[in-house]
């Protein structure tokens, strides 16, 4: 096979998820598997073999990521409907007070994203943003955009669905991704409000009275008794970070833990029971439910429509998460990897040239076809196949926040988020283009220009 011939399957199979995607249209879940069918098509293997290894691989993806997107679906959908993350951001109005309402805004969003989809917490705190704007007489573009840059989070840090992908493609520790994730991202939300502010001197948009799509509007505001205690909304976010973090920690392969004895090893092996992902989720989601019960006094038939509902919604995303890993796979199968590392060799330098890859493809595929999720998947999958057997100098984790990075990048019309921050902030498309545009590629940037500064100070290197 001449050394030539794994690019042009890359190639190949980029063409077929942008142009499916962008120019046919084409739902992102049929465009990840036809190109993932015709990429092992032309990689080497048996006939017989070729299609059957898609299906294996979309299986293997679907037993990696698949409970846990759907348990992280359902804990979102009860923390929104039982009031625990309203609960969250009243705690932090109160701790920092309306004069720090941005930053009250933004710590609030960033906590409640980590399980939270991005069009669900913007539901919950626009009109946060709007009252306070209200209330303080001005500066409602600063909140609305320190919501906005808080909520998208969900770029960096599990359990949402991409940075979930991205972690399990690249074959990256949780617990590490957890932490590594909100170093990047923090720094970034905190920086993106002094443009925020910036942006609110420049650009005069006034609280509209009443707003398309305002979910949040047409419920009555709840009352501090009907809302679940402070430890009850934080627990289905703390609780699996917790476990997670705990188990990773007392299972290093260090000298010390390995010649333990007595109860030590018995620890170990209760956390790597309760610190598996999907079981530190799914006693997540039902200390959710069990919040959402005792808060609202839901039935039982209504608990059920709600974990229903999450279910449809991130249905979607498992299919197109298990199809982008199916992709990924069989890039692997046409010996990218191999053709990289002849490429550019296995030094330092090339790592830091698939960074940059990294952010730059994520990038491209976020401003062709707008989705955050699917430019992660589809860069996950193509890198994963690119590094596999490669020796880096730094931790692949570094890979996964690149590519976070720079799928923030490039939102403009084509991505839902920008209709959602327009619509229901209630500016018009210029507007809109002015401050969401400038601030989601704002944070991409500070957050590769963190995931560099990581690489060097701490490259968590094997």
């Amino acid at each position: 096979m001449p050394e030539w011939y794994p690019f042009v399957v890359l190639l190949i199979g980029m063409a077929l998820v942008i142009g499916g995607i962008v120019v046919l249209r084409v739902h992102a879940f049929l465009a990840l598997i036809t190109a993932a069918t015709v990429v092992s098509l032309l990689a080497p293997g048996e006939w017989s073999e070729k299609l059957p290894r898609v299906a294996h691989a979309f299986g293997d993806s679907m037993a990696s990521i698949g409970i846990v997107i759907a348990l992280a679906a359902i804990i979102g959908k009860a923390m929104a409907d039982s009031g625990a993350a309203d609960r969250v951001v009243r705690m932090f109005l109160d701790l920092l007070g309306e004069k720090r309402g941005a930053t009250a805004l933004a710590a609030s969003g960033y906590v409640v994203a980590i399980p939270v989809f991005f069009d669900t917490v913007f539901y919950l705190l626009a009109p946060l943003a709007r009252s306070m704007s209200r209330r303080t007489g001005g500066h409602y573009v600063k909140y609305l955009m320190a919501v906005a840059a808080s909520a998208s989070a969900h770029a960096l840090v599990p359990p949402t669905p991409g940075p979930l992908f991205v972690a399990s493609a690249l074959r990256v520790d949780l617990a590490t991704m957890l932490l590594v994730g909100a170093a990047v991202s923090a720094p970034a939300t905190v920086l993106s409000l002094a443009f925020a502010a910036w942006s609110d001197r420049r650009v005069s948009v006034q609280p509209p009275d009443e707003v398309e799509h305002d979910h949040a509007a047409d419920l009555p505001p709840l009352s501090d008794d009907q809302l679940p205690s402070l430890a009850w909304s934080l627990a289905p976010i703390v609780l699996p970070v917790t476990l997670i973090t705990v188990n990773s920690v007392l299972n290093a392969p260090t000298e010390s833990v390995e010649a333990a004895s007595g109860v030590w090893p018995t620890v170990q092996k209760v956390m790597s029971v309760l610190g598996n992902p999907n079981m530190a989720l799914l006693i997540s989601a039902i200390t959710a439910l069990v919040a959402q019960r005792r808060s609202r006094g839901h039935s039982l038939k209504h608990l059920a429509l709600s974990v229903e509902h999450a279910l449809m919604s991130g249905g979607v995303i498992v299919l197109i998460t298990a199809a982008g890993g199916a992709f990924g796979k069989m890039l692997q199968a046409a010996q990218i990897a191999p053709a990289i590392e002849s490429a550019f060799g296995s030094d330092t330098a090339s790592g830091y040239t698939l960074l940059w890859l990294a952010f730059g493809v994520a990038s491209l595929i976020k401003f062709a076809q707008g989705s955050s999720t699917v430019a992660m998947v589809t860069t996950a999958g193509m890198l994963a196949a690119m590094t596999d057997g490669v020796s880096l100098a730094f931790n692949p984790v570094y890979l996964a926040t690149a590519i976070g990075s720079g799928s923030l990048v490039g939102s403009w019309m084509n991505d839902s988020g920008f209709w959602i921050f327009a619509k229901m902030g209630g500016l018009t498309e210029l507007q809109t283009l002015r401050t969401w545009t400038p601030l989601l590629a704002l944070l991409g940037v500070i957050g590769m220009a963190m995931t560099l500064l990581l690489v060097v100070v701490l490259p968590l290197a094997d």
